[in-house]
């Protein structure tokens, strides 16, 4: 007897095998969501909101002749400025510790540290057992055509059933391999604490060079204000000679060009102070808009006497160094990981156990794996329950080569960090000999912009008396005035030169954000 297939499941078979076609030829090539030409502009799909959309543009869009992309208003939001006390002046320190909390780049390197310490938690979780239950309902459908003597039948089956389990492993000797591991992920969030002080003392370098510059800028603005109230004062001196007979009209233009250049540069003086006040918040990574009041300096007395030599400066930063630090923490770690591959090649004892419980008829020999740290469930039978503790020790015989490359990788990874560390160390030997030798440099260049400006305010200070007396002339009145100017911008540039360098030296030699 042959019974002929169902024509109603013969119809959806159909049905699905042409659903399935048509859905295969309406996909589209990911191609078509690219721009569709190249000297055109592209207009993306965008929600509501602006938000650009992965789907292919109307034809309608591109008619557009703009290459400017939609407005996303959820992005189109300035960033909240932090807490500010209007009015109040906020020095450096201040200054720092606002950046401290405002700046991304310390969040950044927070965030760093706390996944390395996360990463040792991880590999200290190897030395405790794992253990994993899974539940499984199943209907279980059967068909069978047996024949006979030219007769076929088919015979269906329908069993239900469900299994629940339970299994152990506990990995409980591996000739050190965990430790290894754990001591690798050790030095690894060692290096992550290293780099989180790295990435304070460089916002704080940042910082520091910034408020310089923005203070010398400021300086710089202040006298330019200066050189305009001199340079009218001689522009009134020469409209003075020239109502007394003694001056002439040229004395009289040449002043009043020397005040409209004095204006220039004071605008543009301005101009610049701005600028170096948004790099202040810049660097700060405060939004840019911001409103802080800056407060000057303190008056430090700099001195060409520095107290150590460099020398003892190389040999203190080299111990304590952030880049240093990390590099040898680096060595470490790779020595650990070394060990670990090393001990791969060892045998390793082990304990595993299983219980499971079955209920219906569904006939099952294990269940599969369903995440990679979980291992498969055995020993099940048509019982209702059963269970298995298993000890042993798993020895590694051949791998195809995989631990002997592993091993040799972790060599090469440890012998590239010996020598990262030898290139740290010698970076840092040169910062420091560069820092120390700019500061030198510094501290003279301060000394003699100082001389120059007390020898450039007497001959200014005697050039206009003396023009006023009628004893000089406008030309080397203003001439004086334009020194008097160069004077006093090259002792802010050197006063700010020496301090944002001795800034410098303590970041090379590691000491910057010492407290006091």
């Amino acid at each position: 007897m042959t019974l002929a297939l169902d024509p109603i499941r013969r119809w959806r078979c159909h049905v699905l095998a042409f659903s399935l076609l048509a859905l295969c030829g309406c996909a589209s090539p990911p191609v078509d969501l690219a721009p569709p030409r190249p000297d055109r502009p592209w207009r993306p799909s965008t929600s509501g909101q602006g938000e650009i959309l992965p789907q292919l543009s109307s034809p309608s869009d591109q008619e557009h002749s703009d290459h400017v992309l939609p407005v996303n208003t959820a992005l189109a939001v300035t960033p909240a400025a932090p807490a500010i006390e209007t009015g109040r002046p906020y020095d450096l320190a201040e200054l720092i510790d606002l950046a401290q909390s405002a700046s991304p780049d310390t969040r950044i390197a927070w965030n760093a540290a706390r996944q390395a310490a996360l990463a040792a938690g991880l590999a200290k979780s190897a030395y405790l057992p794992r253990l994993s239950a899974s539940v499984l309902g199943g209907h279980q459908v059967s068909h069978a055509r047996p024949s006979a003597s030219g007769v076929r039948a088919d015979s269906d089956s329908n069993v239900d059933g469900a299994v629940s389990a339970l299994t152990l492993q506990w990995l409980l000797f591996d000739f050190g391999e965990r430790k290894a591991l754990v001591d690798s992920a050790n030095q690894v969030t060692l290096a992550a604490g290293i780099n989180f002080t790295a990435a304070h003392q460089t916002l704080i370098h940042r910082v520091s060079l910034a408020y310089y510059a923005y203070a010398a800028a400021r300086t710089r603005s202040q006298n330019a204000a200066q050189s305009l109230d001199d340079a009218r004062a001689v522009e009134k001196a020469a409209q003075a000679r020239l109502a007394h007979g003694v001056g002439t009209i040229v004395e009289v233009a040449q002043t009043r060009q020397a005040s409209a250049q004095a204006q220039l540069f004071k605008v543009q003086a301005e101009g610049a102070t701005q600028d170096a006040y948004v790099t202040l918040l810049a660097a700060m990574g405060v939004p840019p808009l911001t409103k802080i009041t800056i407060a000057a300096p303190a008056d430090h007395q700099l001195s060409t006497h520095l107290g150590a030599d460099v020398a003892q400066l190389i040999s203190d930063a080299l111990g304590r160094r952030p880049d240093v630090l990390a590099a040898h923490s680096a060595v470490l770690a790779g020595e650990a990981r070394e060990r670990a591959a090393r001990a791969a090649f060892l045998p390793k004892v082990f304990v595993a156990a299983n219980a499971s419980y079955a209920t219906g008829d569904l006939s099952v020999t294990g269940l599969p794996a369903i995440t990679p740290d979980q291992p498969p469930t055995l020993n099940l039978d048509s019982s209702r329950s059963s269970g298995l503790v298993l000890g042993g020790i798993t020895v590694p015989i051949y791998d195809g080569g995989v631990r002997r490359n592993a091993m040799a990788q972790a060599r090469i990874r440890t012998d590239t960090a010996r020598l990262t560390l030898e290139q740290v160390r010698n970076q840092a030997i040169q910062q420091i000999v560069v820092a120390d030798n700019t500061l030198r440099t510094s501290l003279a260049a301060h000394d003699a912009a100082e001389t120059l400006l007390e020898a450039a305010q007497t001959t200014f200070d005697a050039a206009l008396t003396a023009y006023r007396n009628g004893l000089g002339s406008a030309p080397e009145t203003l001439v004086a005035e334009r020194q008097l100017l160069e004077a006093r911008n090259a002792y802010a540039d050197a006063y700010s030169g020496a301090l944002s360098a001795a800034a410098t030296l303590a970041l090379a030699t590691g000491a910057l954000g010492e407290s006091p």
